[in-house]
């Protein structure tokens, strides 16, 4: 869900042939950062690419498909049918039902890259956390007719500068312990990834090893 704020170099410009994503329009498109467009002014680099890249990598002949759908700064709560989110005046559950279904029209869901938290890590919000994000997955695979799709989350980020709160420490077990509850589920480590001067979105380098890391989750949960 978090979108990426990494600021765009020359490299992440740099079209690879079999790697796309699906713009706002909901046409396919060569992939360059950003792809999100939940919030156009500061939408930078995220993880996304830099995954299908290594996916493209290892399957050879493969064309990778992103499906874009993040409303950066949402809690959970945002992501359940008919919700709506103010900040990026989008409805994310609806509408990533909506794009994901037309990118099937064209290719298998192999997977889905999860990055959330923030948002939840409150007294009162973090207690709930577990349910919700269960609620998820289970709602998204049925939702998508894809059962055993892959889910993987990844953890938030770990800054000196900004010790963790209590719910930050509750959301992040909640993360850490879903690939011991729900089946087909994987989580990322953050350790080392490094802030872009906010104190809470990673910078673009960061993002770029973060994407890397999904992909050696998805690798280990596909070899299950």
């Amino acid at each position: 869900n978090m979108a990426g704020r990494g600021k765009v170099e020359p490299q992440d410009l740099e079209p690879n042939p079999r790697v796309l994503s699906l713009d706002k329009n909901g046409q396919w498109q060569l992939a360059v950062d950003p792809l999100h467009f939940d919030k156009p002014r500061v939408a930078g680099v995220g993880l996304g690419r830099s995954f299908a890249i290594a996916y493209a990598n290892a399957h050879p002949g493969v064309t990778v498909g992103l499906i874009a759908c993040a409303a950066g700064g949402s809690p959970i709560e945002s992501w359940e049918p008919g919700a709506f989110h103010d900040q990026t005046h989008s409805n994310p559950y609806d509408d990533a039902l909506i794009r994901t279904r037309l990118a099937q029209s064209s290719g298998t869901l192999k997977a889905i890259l999860w990055h959330q938290g923030e948002s939840d890590s409150s007294p009162t919000r973090s207690p709930l956390y577990e349910s919700k994000l269960h609620g998820l997955i289970a709602r998204m695979r049925e939702d998508f007719r894809s059962p055993a799709v892959p889910f993987i989350v990844g953890q938030l980020g770990q800054f000196d500068e900004r010790p963790w709160s209590e719910g930050r420490i509750r959301v992040d077990a909640v993360l850490r312990s879903l690939p011991s509850k729900v089946a087909h589920t994987g989580f990322v480590s953050s350790a080392g990834l490094k802030h872009g001067g906010d104190e809470v979105h990673f910078d673009a380098e960061s993002l770029r090893e973060f994407g890397r890391r999904y992909f050696s989750v998805y690798q280990e949960i596909e070899m299950k």
